[in-house]
């Protein structure tokens, strides 16, 4: 499992996360299974929010209940929640008295003294970042919370932070797979006119975290689109599957490695949240942590994922107008 020092930290992180958002109704034993699977393949950071389950802290209860762990297993992992969903809305709340509740009911839940980290679950439109600072202020200093980070945040959300709250921000959590890539694919398309994929809907999100030491944690790294099924053996994206299968017989690894690979092989050491409670597909993905895909290999994997032909024929420098020329006169991969 590759790891590395989390920027803004102490922490020493894998770059897997396991993410806990469906084990309410897991037993005991198949939470511990579950953890057991992922400690043994390197994964110790785990993501957990208070609106995770069938009720308030749901989830993390779960967890609690079926893990029991004593201070020292404690000390081996990370455990990460986000806050500033309100179920009951839904809607959002960044208020100092809503983020302080919601901690302490999740160390309460958790059955812990400190969350390593703490993200802010989506943005909140109504957000008084005075009000955000002032709570990471009295959580850092109760060391209820070692450090922060946000959820879906664009890059202004952030500075507007930035400008108020004294730690830094960590962490983004941001949804990312090899067919839902607008981080990455906007970036490729810049300047191509009449293409939808060259459209900025982020500011340069990516980079901006790159820029920050902003780690991104990639959420449904498996999913086609927002929560429209997977695309791993799906008939939807028949080309890709075919790229994917043969790469993996390439590296000896099951086709959810892959699938992490291209996420983690990027340079921005980004982290891939997985949210699967199959035991055998936490060690699958978590072989993909450090396969070392070539350059032309990950161009391949982000060419068979693009659903656009002008996109593709961009790629082969076949653009309207001009050919290799109208692309600045390099052939793209």
């Amino acid at each position: 499992m590759k790891t590395f020092k989390l920027p803004g930290t102490d922490m020493v992180v894998p770059n897997i996360v396991l993410g806990l958002m469906r084990i309410q109704d897991k037993s005991d034993a198949e939470v511990r299974e579950l953890l057991a699977t992922a400690m043994d393949a390197g994964i110790t950071f785990l993501d957990h929010a208070d609106v995770y389950g069938s009720e308030l802290h749901g989830c993390e209860r779960r967890f609690a209940e079926a893990m029991r762990l004593s201070p020292s297993q404690r000390e081996k992992l990370i455990i990460q929640s986000k806050a500033g969903i309100v179920r009951e809305g839904p809607y959002f709340d960044f208020s100092y008295e809503h983020l302080v509740e919601s901690v302490d009911g999740s160390l309460k839940a958790l059955g812990t003294d400190y969350l390593d980290i703490l993200l802010l679950h989506r943005p909140d439109a109504l957000v008084e970042p005075e009000e955000v600072a002032r709570a990471f202020d009295d959580l850092a200093a109760a060391g209820k919370v070692r450090a922060f980070g946000v959820s879906n945040h664009t890059p202004r959300q952030i500075d507007l932070l930035r400008r108020h709250v004294s730690q830094p921000l960590v962490a983004n959590q941001l949804q990312l797979s090899i067919t839902h890539a607008p981080l990455v694919a906007q970036g490729v398309a810049a300047n191509m006119q009449g293409l939808d994929q060259s459209v900025s809907r982020d500011d340069g999100l990516l980079d901006y975290c790159r820029l920050h030491d902003i780690t991104v944690q990639a959420w449904s790294p498996f999913q086609a689109g927002f929560f429209d099924g997977p695309f791993l053996g799906s008939e939807r994206h028949p080309e890709l599957n075919a790229v994917i299968d043969r790469l993996a017989a390439k590296y000896g690894v099951p086709s959810l490695a892959i699938a992490t690979a291209w996420i983690t092989r990027h340079p921005a050491r980004m982290q891939v949240v997985i949210g699967t409670t199959t035991p055998q597909r936490v060690a699958d993905a978590a072989l993909g942590s450090d396969v070392p895909l070539t350059r032309a290999e990950w161009y391949e994997l982000f060419r068979a994922a693009r659903p656009c032909q002008q996109l593709r024929d961009a790629f082969a420098g076949r653009v309207e107008g001009g050919g290799v020329a109208a692309v600045g006169g390099d052939a793209l991969p």
